[in-house]
């Protein structure tokens, strides 16, 4: 789990403002997050790293607007720079407290001892490119096991286990991860050596060389364990269920059976564009990693700051005002940064502790930081990278996507702001105070900050390509800081693509990750198969179907980073939703959306977890609280099939008809859940708000107008039991 390595509450302005024109209320937004098993070094090793870091985010500026490289070969060096820096930067073990906790000399010795096996795997690629580039038609299979495959696969598997046991001070390097590095050079070699010959058509036959499948073997290998020390265990255990399945498949009964592949046919063909170099690591190669260099730049020039403390002028006033800032801000940087957890952990460690302060409790506080980092993964245009996996997969424009995504958002954060306004005003909270948040006609003379995210909006509009629109936005991140307090220099520049290179790792792992799992349900069929059955389903009922799609969804998604959930998904659910008669952007958007709620889901919701670990209170207690702030994000995705028009599919006035019917119906569930509207709302009458929630939301005609009707019976009752006077009183 993410964690910043200074939080400081201390940041939150606390004194009056008078005499200090320019208050500061939070601080430290754009800092960097450093993870438990993160190396920090020193000296020459930091230099080393950061020149790497640097160079690796150079490297895709320069092929994606410059010099392309050929589609493979840019996605094997893609993911194999990941690996590199990554086991560079990222430990396997937990880092000793001394000097004195540090492993033997003699597991040290034995790690250098495996550089030699695979260092002469390494030494074999260029020997076989050598033979190839002499007019050799194939290597001697032979040579490829006993000189390249066993050396490599072995040494790779050792000196994973041995890192897991290896430990040393935190500002030290492991020699088990430097061998693994070599590994990495020598897998990703052979790869790229062999899909630029005639070698690459023969891939998933039996006539495929098998040095090929040792490449990839070892390759899946280092994926596997680096996305354990970057993104925790629960997608390794998925994808390792799945790779067993590849094996075991044949032996299994019914609709899971399949006749099965060889290790060589498997493996020669899962690191290629029908898996791990396919859909997912297509759009971490450009998308992704084009906006995770967008997002350090913003953060080099202290635009996340200049977020949170404009939200702070804006909302800070109103009744628990840190939480309604904290719906602002963390929607607004979470779409950015693309990652729920790591959201709540750089926006959360500064709102909870003020959420805290106006008198949310410690579990309110976490579970609305959850929730309201979550929705950024849903928030157009950029969506958290999820809008352009989902165009990827799909082939519907981006824009499309990006359109159809702004009713739901919508719905979901108006459902969030409601839930704590009436949460608020049932508590009886109080705003901040003038003297505790910026002046906002201050922060309104930097609005020009925002100027980055409107140029990337507005080129994607005009029909940019999406690598041209963010490579744009990032240019003038860079050109904007010039007239900002947080001038972007040399230094800054560099800085910000270093960051980026270690901010992509995890996200690239990820995405490597769920490709293989991608490839595994592609060559096996598994996909279809749960297809059929989907069918079954739905021929007894849509909305059974429905439901048992949500429930895998969501199960996939548990533990996982939102983009790789959504890919797993996409992959198993959504054919078999468009099998049942649903349109593809409908039933992607459905699948999309619970993979993204899995992050606030109990039992495995990492949002609400990393929450958790900053307001001090129960991790679970957290998960169903944020479960319950985030519902509306639980009954959207239905509507989307029963009414289409919610996702911009239809006329003009039936968007604008289901758009307000389902905003009022949105109120009303957040009433519903709150027991509370213009006051206290009782058992009755919450459970006739339901229905006409559930009336508006659904978006029929007839069940608009009873929605409305029931809605304006428990208005009038409201208004005549608590009065105007006092409920405009409440929201001072």
């Amino acid at each position: 789990m993410s964690h910043r390595s200074d939080p400081n509450p201390g940041d939150l302005a606390d004194t009056p403002s008078s005499g200090q024109p320019d208050v500061v209320v939070v601080e430290g937004v754009d800092e960097e997050v450093v993870e438990n098993n993160r190396r920090l070094f020193n000296g020459w090793q930091f230099w080393l790293f950061a020149a790497l870091a640097v160079a690796y985010s150079s490297f895709h500026l320069i092929s994606l607007n410059i010099f392309p490289m050929e589609t493979w070969s840019y996605r094997i060096v893609h993911i194999a720079g990941a690996l590199i820096l990554g086991y560079g930067l990222y430990a396997g073990s937990r880092f000793a407290k001394s000097e004195h906790e540090e492993s033997p000399v003699a597991l040290k010795w034995l790690s250098y001892a495996l550089l030699l096996p695979a260092l002469y795997s390494l030494f074999q690629v260029f020997m076989m490119q050598q033979t190839l580039a002499g007019g050799a038609m194939r290597i001697d299979p032979a040579i490829e096991s006993w000189h390249y495959g066993y050396p490599l696969m072995l040494t790779t598997a050792a000196a994973i286990m041995l890192s897991w046991v290896y430990r040393q001070v935190r500002h030290r390097f492991n020699p088990a991860d430097l061998v693994l590095m070599v590994c990495a050079l020598a897998s990703a070699g052979y790869l790229l050596v062999a899909f630029n010959t005639n070698m690459r058509m023969s891939t998933g036959t039996s006539f495929a060389p098998v040095g090929i499948a040792w490449a990839a073997v070892a390759g899946s290998l280092l994926i596997l364990e680096l996305t354990r020390r970057v993104a925790g265990l629960a997608l390794v255990v998925i994808s390792v269920v799945f790779l067993l399945y590849v094996f075991a498949g044949p032996y299994l009964p019914g609709f899971l059976g399949y006749p099965g592949l060889s290790i060589n046919r498997f493996f020669s063909q899962v690191y290629t564009d029908t898996g791990i170099l396919g859909p997912t690591t297509a759009v971490s190669s450009t998308y992704i990693i084009l906006f995770i260099i967008f997002a350090a730049f913003l953060q080099a020039s202290k635009v996340g700051d200049y977020f949170v403390n404009f939200a702070f002028a804006v909302a800070g006033r109103a009744r628990g005002g840190p939480a309604k800032v904290s719906i602002f801000a963390s929607g607004l940087m979470g779409m950015i940064n693309g990652t729920s957890a790591g959201n709540v952990v750089s926006t959360g460690s500064l709102t909870i502790p003020l959420m805290k302060k106006v008198g949310y409790p410690g579990r309110s506080a976490g579970a609305i930081e959850a929730a309201a980092s979550t929705g950024g993964q849903i928030m157009p245009p950029i969506m958290g990278a999820g809008a352009f996996i989902m165009a990827e997969i799909t082939g519907i424009p981006y824009t499309e996507i990006a359109v159809a995504a702004i009713i739901p958002a919508i719905l979901y954060f108006l459902s969030v702001y409601c839930m704590v306004d009436f949460e608020a005003a049932r508590k009886g909270m109080r705003g901040m105070r003038e003297d505790e948040i910026p002046q906002f006609r201050k922060l309104a003379k930097q609005v020009y900050l925002f100027a980055p995210i409107i140029i990337l909006i507005v080129a994607l509009f005009m029909g940019y390509s999406v690598i041209r629109a963010g490579t744009l936005a990032t240019a003038s991140a860079a050109v904007v800081s010039w007239i900002s307090p947080n001038k972007m220099g040399i230094t800054a520049i560099l800085r910000a693509l270093q960051l980026a290179g270690i901010m992509s790792i995890q996200i690239i792992a990820v995405c490597a990750c769920a490709g293989l799992i991608v490839g595994v349900i592609s060559l096996t069929g598994v996909g279809a198969r749960f297809s059929s059955l989907l069918l079954g389903v739905a021929g007894v009922s849509q909305l059974l179907a429905l439901f048992f799609a949500m429930c895998i969804s969501i199960l996939l998604g548990m533990g996982m980073p939102t983009t790789a959930a959504y890919a797993v998904a996409a992959s198993v659910v959504a054919p078999g939703l468009i099998n049942i008669g649903i349109e593809p952007l409908i039933a992607h958007f459905f699948v999309f959306y619970f993979a993204v709620v899995s992050a606030i889901t109990p039992p495995v919701a990492l949002a609400s977890y990393a929450a958790a670990g900053i307001s001090g209170d129960n991790a679970m207690g957290t998960s169903v609280a944020s479960f319950k702030i985030g519902l509306a994000a639980f009954i959207v995705p239905f509507m989307f099939f029963y009414s289409p028009a919610m996702l911009m599919e239809g006329s003009a006035m039936q968007i604008l008809r289901v758009g307000l019917t389902a905003t009022l119906g949105i109120i009303l569930l957040a009433g519903v859940v709150q027991a509370w509207l213009f006051g206290p709302v009782k058992t009755w009458q919450r459970v006739v708000m339901l229905i006409g929630a559930i009336f508006m939301i659904y978006g029929g005609i007839y069940t608009d107008i009873a929605g409305l009707a029931i809605g304006a019976v428990l208005l009038a009752m409201q208004r005549r039991l608590h009065g105007s006077g006092k409920a405009a009183a409440s929201t001072g």
